[in-house]
């Protein structure tokens, strides 16, 4: 073998060494966080004094070199986002949609909505619509917006709009799950039901998941009283005692 056909075949061999190499080290570790919600003050694990565990949201954005948080592309929902108002309720009660999303609003019920938020996230005002129709809202700022009906005082919803793909909703039992996080430092989010309204901002951590780090822990969190996210009208004034006869709160035929 001639000496120069041997310089290109040790090249050969050092950029397919060199390529697998970088194709090893692009290669991310990922794994399972999990964590438990439980409410402050209660005694026993996943027990509440007065019943379920409230809703609680964990979402983590990945840290940046320079100690701010890094925006991650969230995957677009193959159709819009729904909350259905059906029953004198949103179904379903907490939904997590990527910034930018279209929701709809389709009224089941046989009786007019007036669906609002006045809070801190998106705003708006849909007014009166009747049933068997929907309205539209581009959810296009990064927060929490509490949802309500201006007719019912009992219907409420809360829209987290986020700009990552790692979040988990608590289920019933208080378990949180987030599946394929890759190592590294994060900005850990909290909302939990018991906060309402009032209270807009998540609480927040930084945490580090790794080989010897892949918990959350027990994340504690305000019990939510009975009256889900007690609330004013979308005037700023306790809701009006329903009239019989308010063609409002009539049922359609």
């Amino acid at each position: 073998m001639s000496h120069r056909r041997i310089l290109i075949w040790v090249a050969m061999l050092w950029a397919g060494a060199t390529g697998l190499h970088a194709q090893a080290t692009s290669q991310v570790t990922r794994t399972a966080v999990r964590g438990r919600v439980e409410v402050i003050g209660a005694e026993g694990k996943g027990k509440t004094r007065h019943g379920a565990l409230p809703g609680t949201v964990v979402w983590l954005t990945p840290m940046t070199g320079a100690g701010g948080e890094a925006i991650t592309p969230m995957p677009s929902a193959p159709s819009n986002p729904r909350l259905v108002q059906k029953n004198k309720s949103f179904d379903p009660h907490i939904l997590v949609v990527p910034v930018g999303s279209m929701v709809e609003f389709p009224n089941h019920d046989p009786f007019f909505h007036n669906v609002f938020s006045l809070f801190e996230g998106k705003r708006f005002d849909l007014g009166l619509y009747e049933a068997g129709t929907t309205r539209m809202v581009r959810f296009d700022r990064l927060g929490i917006s509490y949802i309500f009906c201006n007719i019912h005082p009992e219907m409420s919803a809360v829209v987290i709009t986020m700009a990552t793909p790692l979040y988990a909703i608590s289920n019933q039992d208080g378990q949180l799950s987030l599946t394929g996080v890759p190592y590294g430092r994060y900005m850990l989010h909290v909302w939990s039901e018991g906060m309402g309204p009032e209270n807009a901002q998540p609480l927040t951590r930084e945490i580090t998941i790794g080989e010897n780090a892949s918990s959350l822990g027990v994340i504690r969190v305000p019990e939510a009283n009975g009256q889900r996210m007690a609330h004013k009208n979308k005037y700023g004034r306790e809701y009006d005692e329903p009239t019989p006869n308010n063609s409002v709160y009539k049922q359609q035929r």
